[in-house]
């Protein structure tokens, strides 16, 4: 008789005082790209050859005293430290070329428009053959993350590049997409400063610095907390293909330390903390050690498919830096973001092909 008291007054106490039932929220995914960052730099650090040229490097003392060692291994810990002392050891890294553990791209053309198009329909589709603002005809996972009741209005896009609106085509699929200096219409006092500032600041590179755009990211995260956002740095093509590898580095050195600074706040926040994926990878690759092709990508420029995919957090395998034979390609992303929230991105429900998950670097 006291047990069916008890059970009675803890279920009117649970319907007073709305307390939530023990299961488990619905992952995160946030996907960050790095434009036309080579693996050369993620994997073996700053080349040599290339900083040690007076025509590419403006600043040679400095990025020497920063960013280089004899040793790869301490060379890449020094630009990039974030991805090798923590993903490397919470999750995994593929893309080096050393040990054959090979990614590329699917699509022909390795340049901007084609590669954030493969990554996110999950389809090398040949008609996607400029940067123009032509808006994508085929289905995101953004888009259909964003159709999913659970999901609709928790997807959110920041990018440095205008061009975005177009490649995640807005205006169809729903996605809230902030590119370049798109107006922050927003009631929180740090989005209307850093709205202020997007108008005001220097343009290097003829957009919005990727610092802005991080921030924007950010506080948007803390106010509205999406549940799959995406962040697209630009600075490091811009440098690249400018011929100014110093500027290069430091963009690099400065995206690894938002990213870990991103980190950092998911795990301080409930709805975040240890159920959520970060995944971070390029668009396309570009030329090779050496050369004067290292600015460069594209058809004519042979290494411009290699790419590389760093991962940690919920449902990545605790592999560290991927160290044997392998071949993944860039149209896998997609239907493995959508795998990570317990969906599935499929030709089915996008209307064209999609790559496979990439299921070895998955729990």
């Amino acid at each position: 008789m006291f047990d069916i008291i008890l059970f009675y007054i803890i279920s009117i106490f649970s319907l007073l005082f709305n307390v939530p039932k023990n299961e488990p929220a619905a992952p995160n995914v946030v996907v960050i790209t790095l434009d036309g960052l080579r693996w050369q730099e993620v994997f073996n650090g700053a080349d040599s050859i290339i900083l040690n040229d007076k025509t590419y490097d403006g600043d040679i003392e400095y990025i020497k005293a920063n960013f280089w060692a004899t040793d790869s291994k301490e060379r890449r810990k020094k630009l990039t430290p974030f991805l090798w002392n923590t993903i490397a050891n919470e999750g995994v890294l593929v893309g080096n070329r050393n040990y054959e553990a090979n990614m590329n791209v699917s699509n022909k053309y390795q340049f901007s428009y084609p590669g954030y198009s493969e990554i996110f329909t999950g389809f090398a589709d040949d008609s996607v053959n400029s940067n123009d603002k032509i808006l994508n005809k085929n289905i995101n996972v953004l888009e259909y993350i964003n159709s999913i009741p659970n999901f609709k209005n928790k997807v959110a896009a920041f990018s440095t590049w205008d061009v975005f609106p177009y490649i995640l085509n807005e205006k169809r699929s729903g996605v809230y997409v902030n590119a370049d200096v798109d107006t922050l219409s927003f009631k929180e006092s740090t989005l209307t400063m850093l709205n202020e500032m997007q108008f005001l600041t220097a343009k290097p590179i003829n957009v919005r610095p990727d610092l802005l755009t991080y921030f924007t990211a950010k506080e948007y995260l803390k106010a509205y907390h999406p549940k799959l956002l995406y962040v697209s740095f630009d600075e490091t093509d811009d440098f690249a293909h400018s011929g100014m590898y110093d500027q290069y580095l430091k963009s690099l050195h400065a995206e690894d330390a938002m990213i870990s600074n991103l980190w950092s706040t998911l795990q301080s926040m409930p709805q975040y903390k240890n159920n959520t994926t970060l995944i971070i990878t390029c668009d396309h690759g570009r030329g090779g050690t050496g050369k004067s092709t290292w600015k460069n990508h594209g058809q004519e420029v042979k290494e411009s498919s290699q790419i590389w995919l760093a991962a940690m957090g919920n449902g990545i395998a605790q592999k560290g830096e991927i160290k044997q034979p392998v071949q993944l390609y860039q149209n896998q992303i997609a239907s493995t973001v959508a795998k990570l929230m317990g969906t599935s991105f499929n030709e089915k429900n996008a209307k064209h092909p999609v790559g496979e998950p990439l299921n070895s670097i998955l729990k």
